[in-house]
């Protein structure tokens, strides 16, 4: 598990000790993912099976499409995607192998509607739903099932850094649901696609926005 010292990373390692999993999450001290050898080299180090991957971990800074610097574009791509794509890589064999596998790939609205100044973001998180599809198939048949989960608006310390209270009451007047999302309901769908009762369902982008992209 990436991603899980905050937001909805947060809440999703608490919904699966709630469970009964044993939860690995690497703070950013212990694994820097953007560090393409110290990502290979961690996951050849876990000495246990790894049954379920869910990546979260990721960085959104707001800059319009002229204004995203090569610098800042491979920071969002080295978290958002480059880091996924290496621990399934590393991890999803493992769990062919045994017949038995969960991955979760947290991305975002934004890899399928646009807003502007989330052009690196959008890129990183549409390459995230590509790798979902790609590794839903290769791995299928081997009982390894890849979902994505896309969030809309969350009440997570992100939602507040990049929405002033103004734009986030405004937000609210446009959703359907009335309401910003809990971290809590995310980590429930989770939750279900990276447990067995998720028995058929792979290769999907699950849209949790309370109606936001249906209007």
């Amino acid at each position: 598990m990436t991603g899980g010292s905050r937001g909805i990373g947060r809440a999703i390692v608490e919904r699966f000790e709630e469970l009964g999993a044993r939860v690995i999450a690497p703070s950013h001290a212990e694994l820097d993912l953007r560090d393409a050898a110290a990502v290979e080299a961690y996951a050849a180090a876990l000495e246990d099976p790894i049954d379920i991957l869910v990546n979260d971990a990721g960085a959104n800074p707001l800059a319009t499409f002229d204004q995203v610097s090569d610098a800042q574009l491979a920071e969002v791509l080295a978290l958002n995607l480059l880091a996924p794509f290496r621990l399934c890589r590393a991890l999803a064999p493992g769990m062919a192998q045994r017949g038995y596998g969960r991955i979760v790939n947290i991305s975002s609205i934004w890899s399928l509607v646009a807003k502007p100044g989330r052009a690196a973001y959008a890129v990183s998180k549409s390459g995230l739903n590509g790798l979902t599809r790609s590794l839903a198939v290769e791995f299928a048949a081997q009982n390894v099932l890849v979902n994505a989960i896309a969030p809309g608006f969350i009440a997570t310390e992100m939602t507040y850094r990049n929405n002033s209270p103004d734009e986030v009451a405004a937000l609210v007047r446009q959703l359907p649901a009335g309401r910003l999302g809990t971290p809590e309901e995310i980590a429930e769908v989770v939750a279900f696609f990276a447990s067995s009762r998720n028995a058929f369902t792979t290769g999907q982008v699950i849209v949790c926005d309370g109606g936001y992209t249906c209007l």
